[in-house]
């Protein structure tokens, strides 16, 4: 399956996506302010791949001035019912539907690796004004769980999807991003949440390894593995462990170094 047939796999989910996935600690959101140079509070901000407003609800609470970018009907639909005094606008993260030099900030949570990175990042650039910054980031598996790393080999295995990988070194980060010649921060922050095993389930099911293999083969690996954590966890609280990947990219500065001044 293409990774734009995994894209809009979404739109169909939207629901269950906006219901049961996972949010972002506060620390991430402090790291932001910090990579970026500034805070929050009254920046004007392109969340880009918006979804059903995840992340969109975190910026908003820290005073962000939002506008969200969502190519999806489902997922826009979503996003309006969860956040309607938010201005959504249709269009991704390879052309963005802004004009020049109109932000300060350019995020991307779970959605930078639908985007084409050649056009993406000159999109990101050119929205931007001086000094502004692009952050992306994801919720990654923590596969230092053994319990965790199990679920996940067991997934891939279901879906035929690549198994997941261990943590990459910072450059080869920033590569995969698309990021080299920009300069570029990276910050992890370990957090959790526990959950009720129903809300993990469904929370796999939203995956779009899932969505694109279709309800009977969904089905059949939530129940078995409904009954391999029920053996693990037999009160059915679920502590999900993750690890948010940020990276804060910046155009390097240009024109003359400054001058060296005498002690």
């Amino acid at each position: 399956m293409d990774a734009l047939s995994r894209a809009q796999s979404f739109n169909a989910a939207a629901a269950q996506y906006a219901a049961n996935r996972p949010s972002y600690p506060p620390a991430l959101l402090d790291a932001v302010e910090e990579l970026a140079g500034r805070p929050l509070a009254g920046a004007r901000v392109a969340d880009v791949g918006a979804g059903t407003g995840i992340a969109t609800a975190l910026l908003r609470e820290r005073g962000a001035e939002v506008v969200a970018v969502e190519p999806g009907d489902g997922m826009a639909a979503r996003f309006r019912r969860e956040l309607p005094g938010v201005p959504v606008v249709r269009g991704d993260g390879n052309a963005l539907p802004l004009a020049d030099a109109s932000v300060d900030l350019v995020t991307y949570a779970q959605a930078w690796h639908w985007t084409d990175a050649a056009r993406s990042v000159p999109e990101a650039l050119r929205v931007l004004r001086p000094g502004g910054a692009i952050a992306v980031w994801w919720n990654t598996t923590a596969l230092d769980v053994p319990w965790i790393a199990a679920q996940h080999e067991r997934m891939a295995r279901h879906t035929g999807s690549e198994p997941p990988t261990r943590v990459l070194d910072d450059d080869r980060a920033v590569r995969l991003a698309g990021f080299e010649g920009l300069h570029c921060v990276r910050r992890q922050v370990r957090w959790s949440r526990v959950v009720p095993l129903g809300v993990h389930l469904a929370n796999l099911g939203s995956h779009s390894a899932f969505l694109v293999l279709g309800e009977a083969g969904t089905r059949e690996f939530l129940a078995a593995e409904r009954g391999r954590l029920r053996a693990l966890f037999p009160g059915e609280e679920i502590e999900e462990v993750y690890v948010a990947d940020l990276l804060v990219a910046r155009e390097r500065p240009t024109g003359p170094a400054p001058a060296a001044t005498s002690p």
